[in-house]
């Protein structure tokens, strides 16, 4: 289990920045599970999601830089709570998944050429003598743009994506769980998506660009 306690590349939970932010999110609970849910929330809310600021660069993944960027998609969010959780003696872990979204804006579809998003990351908690799995990535703004309701978390269940919208459509489904791992695999996480997106791995590819939230509410205001 130490292993899931300890720094590592992408989960740095010894960075300041993301010790700083874990002592002040806690809350006042005594209990790891009280914290680990104040810490999801914290996440959850206090990073915006964006998959536009997926980047080649391995840097991009901790934890550290998801916070100190303020934006990211869901792996360094992931790895952020992680991050936090190690910090306060919570073991932790990340896993990745490929999930179908059902969704998301035609902008984001046109440019993956894919309703498939590989690669999607949670975080495992070890609360309460079980593995816990919780997913801070869609933050409470862009859930009311897209009509979704927000995901909770109380450190008993596990919190993946609602399968449905607050219409009752289908919002999302995991199709394949790659696993759990200590920190982010690099090399298996970059290779597989460059399997599944090779025009994003292209020299002369620009990197992406865009906000999530205003072309979310762009679209349900077209619906």
């Amino acid at each position: 289990m130490q292993v899931y306690l300890k720094p590592s590349r992408f989960v740095d939970s010894d960075h300041p920045a993301v010790v700083e932010f874990a002592e002040n999110h806690r809350g006042a609970g005594a209990t790891p599970l009280a914290q680990a849910v104040a810490l999801y929330y914290a996440v959850r809310d206090g990073v915006r999601y964006n998959p536009y600021v997926f980047s080649r660069d391995p840097h991009t993944l901790r934890g550290s830089h998801a916070l100190e960027s303020g934006q990211s998609y869901c792996v360094p969010k992931a790895t952020l709570l992680a991050a936090c959780a190690r910090h306060c003696g919570i073991p932790a872990r990340i896993g990745l998944a490929d999930v179908k979204n059902h969704l998301a804006t035609p902008r984001l579809l046109e440019l993956l050429r894919s309703e498939i998003f590989a690669m999607h990351g949670y975080t495992e908690l070890y609360l309460e003598g079980r593995w816990v799995k919780a997913t801070p990535a869609f933050d409470l703004g862009l859930c009311e743009a897209f009509g979704v309701l927000p995901l909770e978390f109380d450190g008993r269940t596990d919190s993946v994506f609602h399968p449905f919208n607050r219409e009752g459509e289908r919002h999302m489904e995991y199709l394949r769980d790659h696993g759990q791992f200590a920190d982010v695999p690099e090399e298996f996480f970059f290779g597989y998506l460059q399997q599944c997106y090779p025009h994003l791995f292209a020299e002369a590819t620009p990197p992406l660009a865009g906000d999530m939230r205003a072309e979310a509410a762009k679209h349900e205001s077209n619906r």
